[in-house]
């Protein structure tokens, strides 16, 4: 089997490719390397190009039927939430366009099953303890938005052209499977806490005043190793019979605050932290919990990392050796 992945030079997308190639299934990486590894694709086939293009359709078409391909997996997209606020016409543009491309790609090549990088951005800021599948997404912001229409495009793309979609709704995403594989991007809250520590700047936690236990923020920390063994689930899922859901939440089902967070950085390094409290930042829920009841039900995916786990990942990619060095 052959499986096309759009974005496969990324963080997520390596991972994937990596998981694939070990399980002797053919990949070919589209990526425009904007953010992407061209080494990260290696036993992979790399093609260059930014599917937003008005020619990316016919071209990502092209190499799809030339390969052979039978599944896509669709990760490239913009994924910054202050930036789409101030960029919104970026957003709106590159991650809608980018995926009508791909699916009018797909429809040409006769190209069924499409996984979708979805997320809980999706959801906005829900007031509930564990946020189920079920919930009706609020999105607060324009890459929420693109996301949740992303939805929408696979669900019509169903109806008009008998395809097979599964959008996976991910929740917080760390960790590295490989040194080589790590995170580059200092974007959300381990890489950040890392590199403070980097520079001897002390980490800033925006808001102690939250009402939860320590006051600070909790989030479902999920390692990119399971999030990326979850796209595999769900492309076998794609390959079956039974197809009960399109929508998934991919996190552990556990919250871990932003203290609990800094004091697993500070056992995987031995570095006292001492951060800095900062304002609350708009937008931020107290609690953003997942149920992943219906992954593990429906295609036999569960988490197997700790909050622990995620830590050492990366703080050993960061020191360029395999976790547990």
């Amino acid at each position: 089997m052959t499986t096309l992945v759009v974005g496969g030079a990324g963080y997520i997308g390596s991972h994937v490719v990596r998981l694939l190639i070990e399980r002797g299934e053919e990949v070919v990486v589209v990526d425009d390397l904007s953010t992407g590894f061209a080494e990260r694709t290696r036993g992979a086939d790399l093609v260059t190009l930014d599917v937003t293009r008005p020619d990316a359709s016919e071209k990502i078409a092209f190499h799809l039927r030339a390969s052979g391909a039978d599944s896509v997996i669709h990760f490239a997209a913009h994924k910054q939430v202050g930036e789409s606020v101030q960029r919104p016409e970026m957003y709106w543009h590159d991650n809608i366009g980018g995926l009508a491309n791909v699916l009018s790609a797909c429809e040409n090549a006769g190209v069924r099953d499409v996984v979708f990088s979805s997320s809980a951005a999706v959801y906005g800021v829900p007031d509930v303890d564990l946020v189920t599948e079920e919930l009706a997404p609020s999105p607060i912001n324009p890459y929420g938005e693109t996301k949740f229409v992303g939805e929408w495009m696979l669900a019509d793309a169903e109806r008009a052209h008998d395809m097979r979609t599964v959008a996976l709704r991910y929740f917080n995403v760390a960790g590295a499977g490989w040194p080589e594989l790590a995170d580059t991007q200092v974007m959300n809250l381990v890489p950040i806490v890392l590199e403070a520590l980097a520079r001897g700047a002390a980490p800033i936690v925006f808001g102690d005043d939250y009402d939860t236990p320590d006051g600070t923020c909790i989030r479902d920390y999920v390692h990119v190793v399971d999030l990326a063994e979850a796209h595999i689930a769900a492309l076998d899922y794609l390959r079956g019979d039974e197809r009960p859901h399109r929508v998934f939440n991919v996190g552990t089902g556990t919250g871990s605050s932003v203290l609990e967070v800094l004091d697993a950085i500070s056992r995987a390094t031995g570095e006292q932290i001492t951060p800095e409290i900062g304002p609350r930042r708009a937008g931020d829920p107290a609690r953003l919990v997942c149920s992943n009841e219906r992954i593990r039900e429906t295609l036999g995916w569960k988490s197997t990392k700790t909050l622990d786990d995620i830590v050492a990942s990366a703080v050993a990619a960061r020191r360029g050796t395999p976790a547990g060095s």
